[in-house]
């Protein structure tokens, strides 16, 4: 077999193609740099949404081996269409750039936000955050593809609560007969960190390497750190092979031993030992009582299955409460689960055929929780607490929550996470759809005191936002000119920034005539 030489990384950073045209694509910025490939914030222009949009690295582009491995990254996730996968739209090259356009997410990764909290997570955020990766994983394994680098850095937060994996770049697809051996061109199949056992002595891997590595992420969510650390790559792998974790329990006395027990045993040494695929991890969830997940979730396991689960059209289930946003209307789920019930199912195996499409089309119930209008949203110790509760749970009610429990007249920290709260919930109701609360939202922002120059420039921008989706183009113009400086734009988030790039390329040619 021919073998192409490893490529030396570039000594050359790599162009800024900030503001150029490929195609359908006009890219404005750029978000990062992984090993392989530039990331772009752009608009596909025929369809006027935001893309995340990867350049193979200029000198990578040289060598076919990573050009073909690029575009197997690609073909692979194309298949995945789930709620919890980051979707590719298009693989291409144009003008010799090899690009993967995919669905763009604005959220944080896990990793941001275990950085910026410093500690573990709560059981029931932490269960629905594994809940949602292994019900990706899940429609991997059943396409036989594995993701092969389950990391933080790979879970994607959404803004709308949903999970996200992303970068299936170790994905490869198991079949018989010869594959490309990665390892040849000096890639390395993983991240020592969360590498499975059998990842670290090269042996041949299935889902249950991706089972172990979510263990890793799943340990480090609830105790705060890996299970394994060293100071080399080396050091670690090493652990991975002969050591045993500390018990959670020890680490977390407050996290349900059965939650803990489900992460030890993905953590298995011997791939035998572990739940043998990703829906044994989500059928052992399903049996757990996790307090702040509602207590009707465990006791519905006749309404769904692991088919169901995958086939989830809108992925926004009510289940999902901790991370999962309240994108799809909850009171029509209410309305729907009182009408399903053993006879509505019994109908469903009767007739399978004449009702498989309203039946894929019913918001699927995971880790079913109870009714939304029924829950009041828990106070937490502080207003900083409450916020990341929010984040968490995001709904109206939460945000909203924080202001309410924490009013921000008492003192400056409130008032602080108060309005980071109102920045979030202006997006919340973007998201949503409500853009006259939007307004509403950000023009409480953009009237803050001149010393939080952050929040009126998010409120301004919001302003914008808003108006722009209430079809109110004067209000946009008005607006543009003030939030275009480049100071301006330093002080938004990633949301705001990215919408008002949009509305740059959407609005500028008017400004100039």
């Amino acid at each position: 077999m021919n073998q192409s030489p490893p490529v030396a990384p570039s000594a050359l950073p790599e162009p800024d193609l900030s503001g150029r045209r490929l195609g359908d694509y006009q890219l404005l910025r750029r978000l990062g740099r992984g090993g392989m490939a530039e990331v772009y914030l752009a608009e596909q222009l025929s369809l006027r949404r935001q893309v995340a949009f990867k350049v193979l690295r200029s000198n990578l582009a040289l060598d076919a081996a990573y050009v073909r491995r690029f575009h197997n990254e690609a073909q692979a996730a194309a298949k995945l269409v789930h709620a919890n996968i980051v979707q590719i739209h298009e693989v291409g090259c144009i003008d010799g750039t090899h690009f993967i356009a995919q669905e763009y997410v604005a959220g944080q990764n896990l990793k941001q936000v275990l950085v910026r909290r410093g500690s573990g997570l709560e059981a029931a955020p932490a269960a629905n955050i594994i809940r949602q990766v292994a019900a990706a994983l899940h429609k991997a394994a059943e396409q036989k593809i594995i993701h092969r680098d389950i990391k933080p850095e790979n879970i994607m937060l959404a803004p709308s609560g949903e999970v996200k994996v992303a970068d299936f770049g170790l994905a490869r697809v198991v079949r018989e007969g010869e594959a490309l051996n990665l390892t040849e061109i000096g890639i390395t199949m993983g991240t020592p960190l969360y590498m499975s056992p059998e990842q670290v002595e090269g042996k041949d891997v299935d889902p249950r390497s991706d089972i172990y590595s979510l263990g890793v992420t799943s340990y480090q969510m609830l105790a705060g750190r890996p299970p394994f650390d060293g100071e080399t790559a080396l050091a670690i792998a090493v652990q991975h092979l002969r050591n045993e974790p500390l018990r959670l329990e020890t680490l977390r006395p407050d996290i349900p031993s059965g939650l803990c027990r489900v992460v030890h045993k993905m953590l298995a040494k011997s791939p035998q030992d572990r739940f043998q695929k990703p829906a044994d991890v989500l059928k052992e969830l399903r049996t757990l009582t996790i307090s702040g997940l509602g207590d009707d979730w465990q006791h519905d396991l006749a309404g769904w299955s692991t088919t169901e689960m995958v086939t989830n059209g809108d992925g926004r289930t009510e289940a999902t409460q901790m991370l999962a946003t309240v994108l799809v209307e909850q009171k029509k789920l209410s309305a729907q689960r009182a009408r399903w019930g053993l006879a509505t199912l019994c109908i469903l195996l009767a007739l399978p055929l004449g009702l498989a499409a309203a039946y894929l089309s019913r918001p699927q119930p995971l880790l079913m929780a109870a009714q939304p209008k029924t829950l009041k949203v828990p106070k937490r110790e502080n207003a900083e607490q409450q916020h990341l509760h929010a984040f968490f749970t995001p709904s109206e009610e939460a945000w909203k929550a924080v202001a309410e429990y924490f009013p921000p007249s008492e003192d400056t920290e409130n008032q602080l996470w108060c309005r980071r709260a109102s920045r979030r919930l202006g997006e919340y109701y973007l998201n949503q759809g409500e853009f006259e609360k939007a307004l509403k939202t950000y023009q409480e922002l953009a009237a803050v005191d001149e010393t939080a120059q952050g929040f009126r420039a998010a409120g301004l921008a919001g302003e914008a936002v808003a108006y722009d989706r209430l079809k109110m183009r004067e209000e946009v113009l008005i607006r543009l000119p003030r939030i275009m400086p480049q100071k301006q734009l330093l002080l938004l988030d990633d949301f705001l920034k990215g919408e008002v790039d949009l509305l740059a390329a959407k609005y500028q040619p008017e400004q100039k005539k």
